[in-house]
């Protein structure tokens, strides 16, 4: 058996997916033994801490299973971790499609009937948010991604609030904890891109400027890179 070798960056993370590719290609069938940490690292050109580590997550991931002094095993050649993350994908671009008509008509309607409040309550959303994660970027390790889906959320319902129209905004408020699960979803993907703040503003600018065409715009705008994200991510391999 001839492994790539892995590079040097993400070491382990490419030790699974070479493992998995590996066990899902039929080299281990369900039952056969792996090679010894040591054999697979010098296969793969790594330390044997890495094997180990890449052993352990998919061990916890359900494809491979350690028994004590007899070694590693196949238990099963599909990663039901990864079909997990295939279905909750799936369900993050339902959310999507159904955000992206009920914000980008929100947006619209906001244009035409914000007050100054309204304009208020997005900003301090953002500003909340903000104060939780890197300049212009995603929210660094060790950050409270809950209360980082919370300001982002309070966003959105800011915004369609702001439409003053009280169907949207109970459909909406009933609607927000499906976006909040699935933003979080989404922020332990590192698939999915992260959330943009200067798409974000421009959204306030855009109903601030009182055009609801270019507000409209702007909240499709916003949600058109993880909806691409996650079309090609769901889209069968060519």
């Amino acid at each position: 058996m001839t492994l790539r070798a892995a590079g040097r960056t993400s070491l382990v993370d490419t030790v699974v997916e070479q493992l998995r590719g590996q066990v899902a290609g039929g080299t281990w069938r369900v039952g056969d033994r792996v090679p010894t940490e040591h054999a697979l690292a010098e296969q793969l050109q790594v330390g044997r801490n890495t094997v180990r580590e890449a052993v352990r997550v998919l061990c916890h991931s359900g494809m491979l299973q350690s028994r004590q002094g007899e070694g590693t095993f196949v238990v099963s050649t599909a990663d039901p971790a990864a079909v997990m993350r295939g279905v909750q994908r799936a369900g993050i671009r339902d959310v999507l499609e159904l955000r992206i008509a009920l914000e980008a008509e929100g947006a619209r309607l906001a244009a035409l009937r914000h007050s100054p409040a309204d304009l208020e309550r997005m900003r301090a959303a953002l500003a909340a948010q903000a104060a939780l994660a890197h300049a212009d970027g995603p929210p660094p390790p060790g950050a409270d991604l809950e209360l980082y889906a919370d300001h982002d959320v309070a966003f959105h319902r800011a915004v369609v609030d702001a439409a003053h129209n009280s169907a949207l905004s109970a459909t909406y408020g009933w609607f927000s904890s499906s976006v909040r699960e699935a933003l979080l979803t989404a922020l332990g993907d590192h698939d999915m891109p992260h959330i943009d703040p200067g798409d974000h503003h421009a959204v306030i600018d855009a109903i601030a400027s009182g055009d609801p065409e270019a507000a409209e715009g702007a909240a499709r705008a916003l949600l058109a890179a993880p909806m691409q994200a996650v079309d090609a991510l769901l889209s069968p391999n060519p």
